[in-house]
């Protein structure tokens, strides 16, 4: 199991790692059991801190992986210093190489129809003996309850025991709650891991990653859609985060009551 659980501005994060996170995962996929993970940047820390309600989301999933540089620098900061990125385009195929040699069907939810078609391509040549039992791209609007209700049942009969989701923070995690105990698979949210690994969307250089400097690449190339996520919360981020580490001077890591 991950490390103990530590609060960020708020938010639950587990100090955890690609070998423990995918070791956890893969117990619940062999249980059958329906839990969420969320893969957690700056802008989930932020979305919490403004949104009662989806701090809630947050607390209360199975497992909050460091996805952001940031997010994971704040972990040390706080005394977990061997703490390291969990990052969902890098997790995402560890999972499936490890569903694979296990035999656990997964599914897809999300995406749109063309960037989910070139993934399950790409997927399916990289992973040859991967049991692809679930795909979906969801309209843009909301389901109906009917159709939710078809989408959860299509999932289950098909036996899916991971399913990744790729909706975009927050909206993916907002899914995932709501759907715990419905769906009987281990969700995952890996958020833009679909367009990243189809190929449809350009991925940050490597040597950007540990700088902390991912942001600037995406923002580039989505200004239009990004702006307020990078310039409304990276320095309030900054801000929050030394206020919480001020409060803490002098105290050592301890494991966090982030649940509301």
């Amino acid at each position: 199991m991950p490390s103990l659980e530590t609060s960020i501005v708020g938010m639950k994060v587990s100090p955890t790692s690609y070998s423990d996170a995918s070791d956890t995962i893969h117990n619940w996929a062999r249980q059958g059991a329906s839990k969420y993970v969320c893969i957690a940047s700056v802008n989930n820390v932020m979305e919490s801190y403004d949104s009662p309600e989806f701090k809630r989301v947050m607390n209360n999933a199975d497992l909050v992986t460091p996805d952001g540089i940031p997010v994971v620098w704040a972990l040390r900061l706080l005394g977990h210093r061997n703490a390291t990125r969990v990052y969902g385009p890098d997790l995402t195929p560890i999972l499936l190489q490890m569903a694979a040699e296990s035999g656990f069907p997964v599914g897809f939810y999300g995406g749109a129809p063309e960037v989910l078609e070139r993934l399950l391509e790409v997927v399916a040549q990289r992973f040859p003996t991967l049991r692809i039992a679930y795909s979906f791209s969801p309209p843009f609007r909301p389901l109906t309850p009917q159709e939710d209700h078809r989408v959860v049942e299509a999932i289950n009969a098909a036996g899916v025991r991971i399913l990744f989701i790729g909706l975009n923070t927050p909206k993916q995690d907002y899914w995932m709650a709501a759907h715990r105990d419905r769906v009987q698979a281990v969700m995952v949210g890996v958020g833009a891991a679909f367009d990243f690994l189809a190929g449809t969307k350009p991925q940050a250089p490597r040597w950007m990653m540990p700088l902390g400097l991912e942001w600037v690449f995406r923002f580039a190339t989505e200004p239009r859609r990004l702006w307020k996520r990078y310039l409304k919360h990276n320095p309030r981020y900054v801000v929050l985060l030394a206020l919480q580490l001020l409060s803490r001077k002098g105290r050592g890591p301890a494991s966090a009551d982030a649940r509301p």
